[in-house]
């Protein structure tokens, strides 16, 4: 396998960074004025997410959109303002722990808002969040041991790295971000959502764990010549007894 590092990139988040980053970038330069950390802002957003879990539960997924659009946007200005004053392993691995269960916590909230009508659609995106979330773990715990990085640009030439690999997909944070989204607008059509929604998160998982089959190459062989190796050495050992 070449060893020199391959650069995947994401879907939609790529092309949608040219319109959000100024902004990202104007909101992230208030925070470092206020002496604002990277982790405070991840954390905050994450306890508005959380909220808006309550929110919508309760029904009023009007207060629960405008708390995702909190988190949403805090989740952007987290990794600008890291990217300011240097990246942690504890920021990249706060973020990615806050933005999976944030996902999963949306549409339990419906669950909880309306179970005969909601539980089942609930149930089966959360079960497709699964899917995505461990092939994008899995691909990455391996991404790294291959030296397989990863780059998002923002205007097309201007590298940004993230803290985490990051490989792309059908569903990535912005078409995830819209799903939010309109469920909140139109909670009545959340079963229909969620279905279409969990299907391409499948799709996602399924396209990813594609790609680390061919990405990663299969030690078996060697693994067998090595075990061979040990037995024939064993048997040799006890020939000499």
């Amino acid at each position: 396998m070449n060893n020199n590092p391959k650069r995947l990139h994401a879907m939609f988040d790529a092309h949608i960074r040219h319109y959000i980053d100024p902004t990202l970038k104007s909101i992230a330069g208030l925070c470092l004025r206020m002496k604002l950390k990277p982790d405070w802002i991840t954390l905050g957003g994450f306890a508005a997410g959380i909220l808006a879990v309550f929110f919508i539960a309760w029904g009023r997924t009007d207060i629960g959109l405008a708390l995702i659009i909190i988190n949403r946007v805090a989740d952007g200005v987290d990794g600008t303002l890291a990217r300011m004053v240097g990246e942690s392993d504890r920021g990249g691995f706060l973020d990615i722990v806050c933005d999976f269960i944030f996902y999963a916590g949306v549409p339990l909230g419906f669950a909880l808002m309306n179970p005969d009508d909601n539980a089942l659609a609930a149930a089966f995106v959360i079960f497709s969040f699964v899917g995505t979330g461990s092939s994008f773990l899995a691909y990455a715990i391996f991404a790294h041991k291959y030296d397989i990085s990863t780059e998002i640009k923002d205007d097309g030439s201007l590298p940004l790295p993230k803290a985490f690999f990051y490989i792309g997909g059908l569903t990535e944070g912005t078409e995830t971000a819209i799903f939010l989204v309109l469920i909140c607008l139109f909670p009545s059509l959340f079963p229909v959502l969620a279905w279409v929604f969990g299907i391409l998160c499948l799709l996602t998982a399924g396209t990813r764990i594609f790609k680390g089959w061919l990405d990663f190459p299969d030690d078996t062989e060697s693994l067998n010549k090595d075990l061979d190796k040990a037995n024939n050495d064993v048997d040799n050992d006890i020939e000499n007894l």
